[in-house]
């Protein structure tokens, strides 16, 4: 078991943690000695054991705020994961008939007949136009 040295509130500390935790225990001493400066910058120097205490509660008071956070939004989560199980629920919407309008085949028939014509006047007038 590895022995770490950490400062909190410009005092060492030597303390103890398992194999492989060293990262974390120097993170949380970080975080604590954070807590421990803003105190002793309001403060002035404070008794040890009194800073420690006030610095963990500081820590504790952000934890829990944190935890009713994170509450609040796994609620709302599972507000917005029902929503959209509802929505998928649903039956999906009925299909919309769209009718495109046809032109009858006489009608088109009829309009080649009379292109054919007008070619062939057309045709005709070029041929007089042209002697």
């Amino acid at each position: 078991m590895p022995d770490i040295e950490i400062e909190v509130g410009g005092r060492s500390f030597l303390v103890g943690c398992q194999e492989g935790e060293e990262h974390f225990l120097r993170t949380a001493a970080q975080m604590l000695d954070t807590e421990a400066q803003v105190l002793l910058a309001q403060t002035g120097r404070i008794p040890e054991a009194r800073m420690l205490l006030m610095a963990g509660l500081m820590l504790a008071d952000k934890t829990a705020g944190a935890e009713d956070q994170l509450r609040e939004a796994r609620g709302r989560l599972a507000e917005l994961e029902a929503q959209v199980a509802q929505l998928q629920a649903r039956p999906a919407p009925a299909a919309e008939r769209v009718e495109v309008p046809v032109i009858p085949q006489e009608v088109t028939d009829t309009l080649a007949e009379i292109a054919a014509r007008a070619e062939a006047l057309a045709g005709a007038v070029d041929e007089k136009a042209a002697r």
